[in-house]
């Protein structure tokens, strides 16, 4: 039977959300909105392309789709939290996610920001409930994503694009801010199914898995660059043109809208060679490489 990228996209899309929303009901509320605004902001929809690369890369490598539904989950509820307060008047300022009012809006502004600071928190309380995980395993997993989301990921590369502002700046720094704002969870999602297989201390494995992620992290930036540009607001879900009007220093802006299309391609052909040195089947790797660099939303 060949592989089908969208029927598996959308199987694993819709275990990650169930897992998420069993975990989620399991809280007491108290009449507060708070559960309510985390659950609208982990389930408002999306790709699922990081618990999708938990899954596939530990698959890949021989690990039970059950012991990576922690830390699948873990990953998304850490997106979702940065998207929420990505969405902020004091951030980039949108009214509009995945085709729906953003959380501040859907809420308020408080409950949006203490709903960003629980999906944080929970997604470690996921990875530390985890009966499946060893305590080094669990160790290794929180490792992983606290590094990838904070100072030295994630959250830098946010400050840093919030830096570039109403500035011109070199490619160079350009792709210093997307490899931590966008790169950092994609290829922290590769490393957390990677850490959890029996092939966890192997250099020949884990570098070409590494070149890859980071190679469609970086394209999958310079793709919603180029949406930014030429997409429809109905089908990326967001306001088309909110890069130029934050003025903000993108790929098409750099290198034209030729150019950026072209250094995705070149990402993309990347991470095709890095995968080919692995004596695994990477189908699934592989074509989301592709659906990532030839999207529309």
């Amino acid at each position: 039977m060949s592989y089908e990228l969208a029927s598996d996209l959308t199987t694993l899309q819709q275990r990650v959300n169930h897992f998420l929303s069993d975990k989620l009901q399991s809280n007491e509320t108290f009449g507060s909105p708070l559960m309510e605004a985390m659950a609208y902001a982990v389930l408002l929809g999306g790709k699922r392309v990081r618990p999708f690369l938990v899954y596939a890369t530990g698959r890949m490598l021989g690990v039970a789709l059950e012991k990576l539904d922690h830390s699948a989950a873990a990953m998304e509820s850490i997106h979702a939290y940065s998207l929420v307060h990505d969405d902020l008047p004091a951030m980039d300022d949108d009214e509009l996610r995945r085709g729906k009012p953003t959380c501040h809006i859907a809420f308020d502004e408080a409950t949006a920001i203490l709903a960003g600071d629980a999906l944080q928190s929970f997604a470690f309380e996921l990875i530390a409930n985890d009966a499946t995980l060893t305590d080094k395993e669990k160790v290794a997993q929180v490792r992983e994503l606290s590094q990838a989301a904070g100072v030295s990921g994630m959250c830098l590369g946010q400050s840093l694009d919030l830096l570039s502002e109403n500035k011109a700046v070199s490619l160079e720094t350009l792709e210093l801010i997307h490899r931590n704002k966008t790169g950092a969870l994609i290829l922290s999602s590769v490393m957390m199914g990677f850490h959890l297989s029996e092939h966890s201390q192997n250099l020949a494995i884990k570098q070409p898995l590494e070149r890859y992620a980071k190679a469609i992290g970086l394209a999958f930036q310079v793709q919603d660059d180029i949406l930014d540009v030429v997409g429809e607001t109905d089908k990326i879900g967001k306001t088309v043109g909110s890069d130029e009007n934050h003025n903000k220093s993108t790929y098409p802006k750099l290198l034209g809208l030729e150019g950026a299309k072209q250094k995705a391609q070149m990402l993309y052909q990347t991470a095709l060679d890095a995968l080919n040195e692995l004596p695994f089947d990477s189908t699934a790797l592989k074509e989301l490489a592709e659906f990532i660099v030839n999207r529309e939303s």
